[in-house]
């Protein structure tokens, strides 16, 4: 049976072979058949199926590995993801870093805030309080601020500049954090910058000052016809003699008197820098005329019917044999001049309204009381804005329109609406300021520093310069007027050029190269300033505050040159 078993099972075998190669299919004539191809090579290893898929995978697998490892940089696809991740991280703690900035920076603007509203704003309602006023104005007089009130006071002003300063630098700051959080018109982290203001206004250090003109303490100019008061003016130069026909006014005014100006034969050419018609505007009747029209209406007897001086030293009247000459010589005759009591210029005493009356008041028809450049009569009154006389006018005795339209001119031309002009004073100053204790003669690199801080203070971009310094000093402080490694420019006025335009009309009308003329556009231009700083002791620098005073353009920031500084080098006297 064993060998029957195994003579079936050898028959199956070759049947199975038999049937195997009877099926196998014709090769097909092929120029790419792979069987074909493959059995031709080599026919032992037909039959193990070498092409099958799984093989072919395991071949072609690592090739893909190798081709894929040289030609790309796999840790570069590592790198970046962990970057990424890291980046997001770190721009996650940046922006809550700039969020608690904002924080920070918003408490402290309320902070300074805090301070401005709750401090500087109620210092007024604090002045005011009737326990307090003895104590302030004791602090006030006692101080170098002379009248100011302690609201006004320089170091305070300094003290609320630094604080609205902060508190600006302090919403910039907010700003350009808050720009990286903001989409649109809303803020991601819920701050308003806008709403960090200061009760709606800005803060100006340099403002303009408040004069109060309401409270103006004034008497009324009335003349009587026919009653005359001749103004002589001798003292200095041309603005001594214009503070003199100011105070000479207020005489006329109190006296009810017309005054007579001078004529240009014994003094200044006044209708070439004054408008002598403005005054009479202002009142709106006529209280001046000139020497011209009263020669007309006296010119059969012009007679100074008395002669009462008000200054009795160091000489009568202040008016020496010379100019008593060339009054003389106008055709004028005059009665013997008297002392109305004893004043000396170098000791004046504070006189009133009643004195003035009681000593001056005449039923002549002209009388003259000399100069009055150093006369101290209600002073408070005299040195109010504006002046102590009731008018309709900002000021009284002011340049010409002709004038005035020039120094516009130059200002649009050159300067701007934002500039300081700086009264240098030198020529003559040094034994002059000297003399007085402390001088008022400082070296050229102490003015620049002193300068500077105003310029800062102001933040203006140029000066404009009004001197008589030589060129030597001018140059040299204009090499130390830098400010945060700016220069800032010294503008004169320039010599005549036909180009220019700004000054035509002073050449149209004749009063080109004139000196007073000269003077009194530098006034002008000065008196328009947006700051001044002017020269202690000049009558020069004291007009032009008062016309800065009475146009209303006097600034917080007015100051003399180093004020409250002495010179650090004193030359000794000779």
């Amino acid at each position: 049976m064993e060998r029957d078993s195994s003579s079936d099972e050898d028959d199956d075998r070759q049947n199975l072979i038999e049937q195997n190669e009877t099926k196998r299919p014709t090769p097909r004539s092929t120029t790419f058949h792979i069987d074909d191809f493959s059995s031709r090579i080599n026919p032992r290893f037909n039959y193990k199926a070498i092409f099958n898929k799984r093989y072919l995978f395991a071949i072609f697998l690592p090739l893909v590995i190798v081709l894929l490892f040289f030609t790309t940089d796999v840790r570069s696809l590592f790198a970046t993801n962990l970057s990424t991740l890291k980046w997001d991280s770190f721009s996650d703690q940046m922006r809550e870093s700039e969020l608690r900035a904002l924080y920070l920076l918003r408490q402290q603007q309320l902070g300074l805030l805090g301070i401005w509203n709750h401090t500087f704003n109620n210092l007024s309602s604090i002045q005011s309080n009737s326990v307090l006023n003895g104590t302030l104005s004791k602090l006030n007089s006692s101080s170098t601020l002379g009248n100011q009130d302690l609201s006004h006071s320089p170091l305070l002003e300094d003290i609320k500049s630094a604080v609205f300063k902060q508190i600006s630098l302090n919403k910039e700051i907010q700003k350009v954090l808050l720009s990286t959080h903001q989409t649109g018109n809303l803020s991601e982290s819920g701050f308003d910058v806008g709403n960090a203001s200061l009760d709606g206004f800005g803060y100006d250090r340099c403002r303009k000052v408040d004069q109060n003109l309401s409270q103006r303490k004034t008497i009324a100019w009335k003349p009587k016809p026919n009653k005359f008061l001749f103004a002589i003016c001798v003292s200095g130069q041309m603005s001594n003699h214009l503070i003199c026909l100011e105070k000479h006014m207020f005489f006329a005014a109190v006296l009810n008197r017309v005054l007579v100006i001078p004529s240009s034969k014994v003094d200044y050419q006044y209708n070439r820098v004054l408008d002598i018609d403005h005054i009479n505007k202002c009142f709106g009747r006529k209280v001046v005329i000139p020497f011209e029209e009263f020669s007309e209406i006296k010119k059969n007897h012009m007679h100074i019917d008395k002669f009462l001086c008000y200054v009795s030293l160091p000489q009568l009247c202040y008016v020496d044999d010379e100019h008593m000459r060339k009054l003389k010589s106008l055709g004028l005759s005059m009665s013997k001049p008297d002392p109305a009591w004893v004043e000396d210029i170098n000791k004046p005493n504070k006189r009133t309204i009643e004195d003035v009356k009681s000593k001056f008041s005449f039923d002549a028809d002209v009388v003259a009381i000399g100069d009055v450049f150093y006369a101290d009569v209600e002073q408070d009154w005299v040195m109010q804005p504006g002046g102590p006389l009731a008018h309709k006018c900002k000021t009284l005795i002011e340049p010409s329109r002709l004038i005035m339209l020039t120094a516009q001119r130059f200002i649009q031309t050159f300067l701007g609406k934002n500039f300081i002009a700086l009264h240098f004073r030198r020529h003559g100053f040094l034994k002059f300021c000297n003399v007085k204790k402390p001088s008022c003669f400082y070296p050229i690199p102490q003015a620049a520093e002193c300068i500077l801080q105003v310029v800062e203070r102001a933040n203006t971009p140029v000066i404009y310069l009004s001197t008589d310094a030589a060129e030597s000093e001018t140059g040299l402080l204009q090499s130390l007027i830098v400010l945060n490694q700016k220069s800032v420019p010294l503008v004169k006025r320039p010599s005549r050029n036909s180009a220019e335009k700004w000054d035509a009309l002073l050449y149209r009308h004749g009063l080109e190269e004139d000196s007073q003329v000269e003077a009194m556009l530098d006034k002008t231009i000065c008196a328009m300033s947006s700051v001044f700083i002017g020269a202690p002791g000049s009558t020069f620098t004291e007009d032009i505050l008062r016309l800065r005073k009475d146009w209303g353009s006097a600034s917080l920031c007015d100051e003399y040159l180093c004020q409250g500084e002495e010179p650090n080098f004193i030359a000794e006297n000779e």
